[in-house]
């Protein structure tokens, strides 16, 4: 028997006792032996299974078929794979009691807010990256359509169907930081300080084809025929340190001028920055090539 039921947990994963009256006794000596853990009520799980946010949301989705996952978790599923789940935070149409990895709050979805992604039952990506603000800034929102699964347009549409939820000062604004599409949290920090230094003729995120390649590069000066890339907080590793500095050679045989800003400078040396922006433009300034 016990052999039959470790097949079970390994087959299912999660196994919910209301589905098999027939293990009940089995089902609790394992759980008194610890062969077996408790991950929501009356749901069991393998020892140390609980520590994973997928096996947490797929317990909840077999103990609460009508939750709506939230937050991170959502993410998790739908756009940002590997994203760190503290705890699967759930909408429930009722009073849940408080369980360890979970958090469940009551709050009102229109259908347009929510969808359905392999079973599970999550908010729809714009939303997701909304929510996350108030946890993760606008990276979120940056990851969201890096990924293609939300655009500018939905956020905007979802800001309208959520008017009245608290924080949305701080979710416009980093919307109106996103009509250009940043991508990391340095690109919005070098987005902001264009804005604020009044410098314009510049688009972010741009393809250019050179030859046979596309490049995407974080800020483009089309009419000075100069890029800035940004290197963001995080190291890349080193496939992605030497393709980058494949496609800088690329656009710099193109003729292309490129400049290159670290989160440090953008963050502790904002003018010095806009100063060599400013600098590299006027350098290759209409007027400037004309004399």
């Amino acid at each position: 028997m016990r052999h039959l039921l470790r097949e079970l947990f390994e087959s299912e994963t999660v196994v919910v006792r209301r589905e098999h009256p027939e293990l009940h006794e089995a089902l609790k000596g394992l759980l008194a032996r610890r062969e077996i853990e408790s991950v929501l009520p009356g749901v069991y799980a393998l020892p140390d299974s609980r520590a994973f946010p997928e096996v947490r949301a797929l317990a909840l989705r077999r103990y609460d078929p009508d939750a709506i996952l939230l937050g991170r978790a959502a993410a998790r599923l739908s756009f940002w794979p590997g994203l760190e789940v503290r705890e699967v935070k759930a909408v429930t149409g009722h009073h849940r009691a408080p369980q360890v990895g979970y958090r469940f709050v009551r709050r009102h979805l229109s259908p347009e807010l929510w969808t359905e992604v392999d079973g599970y039952r999550l908010t729809v990506p714009a939303l997701t990256a909304l929510d996350l603000c108030d946890d993760m800034g606008g990276d979120a929102i940056d990851e969201v359509l890096r990924r293609r699964k939300a655009t500018l347009a939905d956020l905007h549409e979802v800001m309208a169907l959520i008017r009245k939820q608290p924080g949305n000062e701080t979710r416009r604004k980093l919307l109106r930081e996103s009509s250009d599409e940043p991508w990391s949290a340095a690109e919005r920090l070098l987005h902001r300080l264009l804005r604020e230094a009044g410098i314009e003729g510049w688009h972010g995120n741009v393809e250019l084809v050179i030859g046979n390649s596309t490049y995407v590069v974080d800020v483009l000066f089309r009419v000075e025929r100069l890029v800035i890339e940004v290197d963001g907080r995080h190291f890349h590793g080193e496939a992605r340190f030497e393709s980058d500095r494949w496609r800088q050679n690329a656009l710099v045989v193109d003729g292309w001028r490129v400049l290159r800003f670290t989160w440090t400078m953008l963050e502790r040396y904002p003018e010095r920055v806009v100063e060599l922006i400013e600098q590299a433009r006027a350098a290759q300034s209409p007027s400037r090539r004309a004399a």
